[in-house]
């Protein structure tokens, strides 16, 4: 066994997988992602997505009858959404015949779906699937302590004024105090660190400075106002709500950021001295993205565009406290199998949890020891052109709804591609709990 078939992305990984039928993204669409600001957003996680699956379905040239499949990722659906990916295929006008599923990969939800989706219609189960993502992190449950369930129990049982009063004199205080599903989500269980911290961990494992995060944030906050500016973002749908307003970009672009303003804020996640802070991470947003994946067949019957096509997939494991990495970890093993450089990619879609996560997995390629040791190469990768990553911004600057940013960055990659009129481009997402996540695509 070589140096390259070792450790976690052992020879199975680096085998070439037999494709049956090839998957096409004939077209998407998505929402203006709109950042959480204190309260409950305007939409909830089913009419993000059905608002995003409308307009596209509307422009297609076949029926929502004629769907094979609906996968969808999300992470907290609400109560009123169990098995969302059924919910919204329903209200679509997809046939009741129609299987449909929701997956749940914490960040890469939205592109395990888009996974799913071109498994089954590359093994010939499907000819036309609707995959996607959609996180209404606004709407995250406020849950009871479980004293309180448990006096809640207590309660419906007692039978009487007496039973009643005795229960009512047990109640404590304490037991009000909520539980926020969003910030227990956002912590590992296994090793207990935010997610903020375990960027904390990359920061000073590669020696990423504060000046450099937040001028990455800067960055980002410039490359997305610059894409508005010139229309590059396509493919958002703009949101009506019942009040009459409308939606029509991403809202949590600040065109005023500097360095100076950054340089106020202070540590989020490692007081006082952590270098994370609420400027250089993603925002807690709301939003939706769905994508068309088609066989040939389809693309043939229908005479549907496409935009390209999805390669291959690859996920991997590590460390959760080292969670930021990930996608070095599932991207190295999908460039050996297709025998690809960093140079051979032409643009690339990093998600941007953190700028320190971003930037340490830049850094990890380039460190020869890191190579050797976690990925299991002969030599270091080389260094990612910033140039060709997130051309149009990122997480930082639009935020990370966490089940649909998978699927946002494999449709927008694609978009990117044809505006660049290029050929191969590489997307990824680091995973709560330690994962990683990538998808190779490319354009006829």
């Amino acid at each position: 066994m070589t140096d390259d078939d070792k450790g976690t992305n052992n020879r199975r990984t680096t085998q070439p997988r037999r494709v049956v039928h090839t998957v096409y993204v004939v077209d998407g669409a998505r929402t203006p992602f709109l950042k959480a600001r204190g309260k409950p957003g305007p939409f909830n996680a089913a009419n993000l997505a059905v608002a995003a699956g409308r307009s596209l379905l509307a422009r297609q040239s076949f029926e929502p009858g004629d769907i094979d499949e609906v996968i969808l990722g999300c992470v907290m659906p609400g109560p009123d959404e169990a098995n969302i990916a059924r919910v919204i295929a329903l209200r679509l006008g997809v046939s009741q015949e129609t299987p449909a599923w929701t997956v749940q990969r914490n960040c890469a939800s939205g592109m395990q779906a888009l996974d799913s989706a071109a498994q089954s219609i590359a093994h010939g189960r499907a000819n036309l699937v609707l995959a996607g993502g959609v996180e209404a992190m606004s709407h995250a449950p406020v849950l009871l302590a479980e004293p309180m369930v448990a006096w809640l129990g207590e309660w419906y049982k007692a039978k009487g004024l007496g039973a009643r009063a005795k229960a009512l004199g047990s109640l404590r205080p304490a037991y009000l105090k909520p539980v926020i599903a969003l910030l227990r989500g956002l912590t590992d269980p296994v090793v207990g660190l935010s997610m903020g911290q375990t960027a904390e961990i990359l920061a000073d494992r590669f020696g990423i400075t504060r000046q450099q995060m937040d001028a990455y944030a800067v960055r980002s906050h410039q490359r997305l106002a610059a894409a508005q500016d010139a229309g590059y973002l396509q493919e958002i749908e703009t949101l009506f709500d019942t009040g009459g307003h409308y939606y029509e970009a991403d809202d949590g672009l600040r065109r005023d950021t500097s360095m100076a303003s950054l340089s106020r804020l202070k540590p989020a996640f490692d007081r006082p001295f952590g270098n994370v802070t609420a400027g250089n991470s993603a925002q807690v947003t709301d939003g939706a993205a769905v994508l068309l994946l088609a066989s040939e067949q389809a693309v043939k019957k229908w005479d549907l565009p496409v935009l390209g096509r999805i390669v291959d997939s690859q996920w991997a494991g590590l460390d959760p406290a080292q969670m930021g990495l990930g996608p070095v970890h599932a991207m190295t093993p999908l460039m050996k199998r297709h025998k690809l450089k960093l140079d051979d990619i032409d643009a690339w879609e990093i998600n941007e949890a953190f700028a320190a996560q971003v930037l340490a997995n830049i850094e990890a390629w380039k460190d020869y020891h890191y190579c050797r040791k976690e990925l299991h190469t002969a030599a270091a990768m080389g260094e990612l052109d910033q140039e060709r990553l997130n051309v149009d911004g990122g997480g930082v600057s639009l935020g990370h709804p966490v089940g649909a940013s998978g699927a946002r960055i494999v449709l927008h990659l694609l978009h990117v591609l044809e505006r660049m009129g290029a050929r191969r481009g590489m997307a990824s997402l680091c995973i709560g709990g330690g994962q990683g996540g990538a998808m190779l695509l490319e354009r006829e």
